[in-house]
């Protein structure tokens, strides 16, 4: 027989987060910093164990500060793109770092909770309803055991792609894609302070990639558009090219679509999205960290100034242009890959090295400036490559 306390807190001056994630801890961080009394919600006994190795440009460091640095467990300095026997070389001026998701998780738990946000672990979001006095979450604990109800006057969906409070709140179900990793053994020849890319269309529309998280092992993976087709490539990958998968890491990532308005009101309060939930992710790589973060830094200016600011607007610019990117690139047949890289001369992978791929104006209009062809070959497989439609993740 299942016991149920039911337990209510009516204090509605309160600024809920479900989900510990990255971008919702982040979110706590800085709106108890500016005073709010903040509770964040998660759903497991302990925050997300499931390791994943990432790599962020160095913006990571900008828009954190100190903060992330002990998640950091290599710094990559070159990155190798491989298409048809082809190859360029990309020396970069700041380091890329690669980032252990769950030493930053636990990192940013910590300094969130120095700034006065109370952390509630075992909470599991199972729906909200509101009225004149606030926003009313009724929450489970321990696999079901007890239920209750907590009241929040504002609350932030920091509870992943499939968030239970954003279908909650009367959001859509957002696209995702299948991501796949192996940890292998990195080749003989291969330096730890380098990231392998490959561009295969035949596997994927996206690319494998090699990240180094160590001076002998590092990850193997790629984005694919079905999650079983996905594993196989990345086994035949494997095999191709003679690796041993050690253990496989996966998870699904939001495909960016569309902007999505962050914000919904209600009688009782404002509901929030941020971080995957929202759909920050850079579709043009599918990248969320950095853009996960700065939607946190907007969503936090926004709840703190009673608007969203400049933040979220120039973060809408930004995946607006890798939207435009990636609808370009994602129907490329090997021999675009390979003119794209021939088109790489010496000034073009001048300002790749100088800017990052979290500039992606900056990029383009560099790139453009310093060959020209680039903009006719956009142009050209803008026209002719086809329509890019995600798929969306399951009801």
């Amino acid at each position: 027989m299942k016991l149920t306390d039911t337990h209510t807190n009516k204090n509605t001056n309160v600024v809920g987060i479900v989900g510990g994630s990255v971008a919702g801890l982040f979110t706590g961080l800085l709106l108890g910093r500016g005073g709010r009394r903040v509770k964040v919600f998660e759903g497991g006994k302990d925050f997300d164990s499931r390791t994943r190795t990432l790599i962020v440009t160095s913006r990571m460091n900008e828009v954190m500060g100190d903060l992330g640095r002990a998640a950091c467990v290599n710094e990559i300095n070159r990155f190798e793109l491989f298409t048809d026997g082809r190859v360029a070389k990309i020396a970069l001026r700041q380091p890329d770092l690669v980032i252990e998701r769950t030493r930053l998780i636990r990192e940013l738990a910590a300094a969130a909770q120095v700034s006065g946000v109370e952390v509630q672990l075992g909470r599991r979001f199972v729906s909200m309803n509101s009225d004149g006095d606030g926003l009313a979450l009724h929450l489970e604990g321990n696999g079901g055991s007890f239920s209750e109800e907590s009241r929040v006057k504002t609350l932030v969906a920091a509870d992943g792609a499939a968030s239970r409070v954003a279908r909650a709140a009367g959001w859509p179900v957002q696209p995702t894609a299948p991501l796949m990793q192996a940890i292998v053994r990195l080749p003989a020849d291969m330096p730890a302070d380098t990231t392998r890319v490959w561009f295969i269309p035949d596997d994927t529309p996206y690319f494998y990639w090699l990240i180094p998280h160590s001076p002998t092992r590092g990850v193997l993976g790629l984005i694919g558009e079905d999650g079983p087709a996905t594993r196989q490539a990345l086994e035949r990958f494997c095999g191709r090219r003679h690796f041993d998968p050690l253990e496989y890491q996966a998870a699904r990532i939001p495909i960016y679509s569309r902007w999505t308005p962050i914000r919904r009101r209600f009688d009782g309060g404002d509901v929030y999205l941020v971080g995957d939930a929202a759909g920050h992710v850079k579709v043009s790589t599918v990248g969320g960290i950095v853009t996960g973060l700065r939607g946190a830094q907007g969503v936090a200016e926004a709840i703190l100034n009673g608007g969203p600011g400049r933040k979220l607007r120039a973060l809408r610019r930004e995946l607006d242009l890798h939207l435009l990117i990636r609808r370009v690139i994602h129907n490329f047949t090997q021999a675009h890959y390979s003119h794209l890289v021939d088109l790489l001369n010496a000034r073009a992978r001048k300002e790749l090295e100088v800017h990052t791929r979290d500039e992606p104006g900056r990029v383009l209009w560099r790139l453009c400036l310093q060959q020209p062809r680039f903009l006719l070959f956009g142009l050209r497989a803008l026209l002719t490559g086809g329509g890019f439609a995600p798929r969306r993740a399951a009801a």
